[in-house]
């Protein structure tokens, strides 16, 4: 019987997966065999040595400590794309919020409503104050096409805008189903000169950590619009606070609000409703908890952030899988130790390599202990079907 401790509320679409023949699901586990989690801070936690895997219901993964976890031979989990609707729907009301400034009109009705005005005879002569733009014929710059990134670019072209996006990791399956009308950059710095509105899809790394600065501002369009539902540290809120007070940036929409940008003037602060929808949550939780169930009960790795991806589909009835860390790749010598193999795999990682090894028969005790003490192991698991 496997533990799962849920560390947030996760939708019952994905508990049902979760067989009670087979798991247990609770929040007040100690010993647990896998972790779901949404926005619960686990990197001060004390991962117990049964816990062999975690699942972030949701794309970022900031909240765990992913090298500890590889470390310790836990396999970090999350969900690409699962969340990709709701915020390319939000990206697509960001598009108007930075456009009409439509907020800004909506707190100005309410202004008058309640200082005792009939609003009806003031409309006409106020909403000249909130007039904005169209985005038809704009040019929309797209800063990682991704699972988020490329429904956005593809929804812009729809809706009339020119597209310009730049990814140097856009994978095939992205780029064939990207619109024939998008525009792939060959740098980012194309983009960022190109945009009438530019819109971040990017993961927070040292590398991307406030990237968007005053460099970046400095290339673009005078009165440009930022969009930013990915991250709030891929800004730097100084530079950003100086370019809309100066109009370089005439607006930006961010899904990461704080302090220093919330009450800005020109900023649209949204309370991280990105993938905030019922479908987003249910889709995110699913995906979760099937890709921790064929992990626990078949040892295959699918959408890992820290460790091999590698699945092989069952050729007996007895499997064992192992992770190795170090950089040693122990293949050849786990092949000869290992009797009646009728299939094997393996994918290396960095310094991590994971092997299964299907075989005729089941796996002595003995030589299981023999490769749970090899130097570099960090994980050896024996699975029946």
């Amino acid at each position: 019987m496997y533990q799962i401790k849920t560390m947030n509320k996760i939708s019952p679409k994905g508990l049902v997966h979760l067989d009670a023949d087979r798991y247990t699901v609770g929040d007040d586990f100690t010993n647990e065999n896998a972790i779901l989690v949404r926005s619960a801070k686990l990197h001060e936690y004390d991962f117990p040595s049964e816990l062999l895997t975690i699942a972030r219901a949701g794309a970022g993964v900031n909240n765990i400590p992913l090298d500890r976890c590889a470390e310790a031979g836990i396999v970090v989990f999350n969900t690409p794309g699962a969340n990709a609707n709701a915020v390319k729907e939000l990206a697509v009301t960001a598009l108007l919020l930075a456009s009409r400034n439509i907020v800004g009109g909506i707190e100005w009705v309410k202004e008058q409503a309640n200082s005792g005005i009939e609003v009806s005879t003031v409309v006409e002569k106020g909403k000249a104050a909130f007039a904005g733009q169209e985005i038809t014929g704009k040019t929309l710059g797209v800063v990682g096409l991704g699972a988020i990134g490329l429904l956005f670019a593809n929804a812009a072209v729809s809706l009339g805008m020119k597209v310009v996006g730049y990814d140097p990791f856009l994978s095939v399956s992205s780029a064939l189903a990207l619109s024939p009308e998008v525009t792939i950059a060959d740098n980012v710095e194309d983009v960022y000169a190109a945009a009438d509105y530019l819109s971040l899809h990017l993961p927070m790394t040292p590398d991307t950590k406030e990237s968007i600065n005053a460099s970046v501002f400095a290339q673009m369009k005078d009165g440009a619009r930022i969009i930013n539902l990915a991250r709030a540290e891929l800004v730097n809120d100084d530079d950003l606070l100086v370019a809309l007070e100066s109009g370089k940036i005439a607006y930006y929409v961010t899904d990461f609000p704080n302090s220093k940008v919330a009450t800005a003037a020109g900023v649209a602060p949204i309370p991280h409703l990105g993938a905030s929808t019922n479908e987003s949550e249910e889709n995110c939780a699913e995906m979760a908890a099937l890709q921790v169930k064929d992990y626990l009960e078949n040892g295959n790795i699918k959408n890992s952030v820290n460790l091999p991806n590698l699945t092989q589909a069952w050729k007996t009835n007895c499997r064992v899988c192992v992770l190795t860390g170090g950089g040693a790749n122990l293949l050849s010598d786990l092949s000869a130790r290992l009797s009646g193999i009728a299939a094997t795999s393996s994918q290396s990682k960095g310094d991590y390599t994971y092997m299964l090894f299907d075989l005729n028969d089941a796996a002595s005790d003995d030589v299981v202990n023999e490769i749970k003490a090899m130097e570099n192991v960090l994980r050896v698991r024996v699975l029946t079907k």
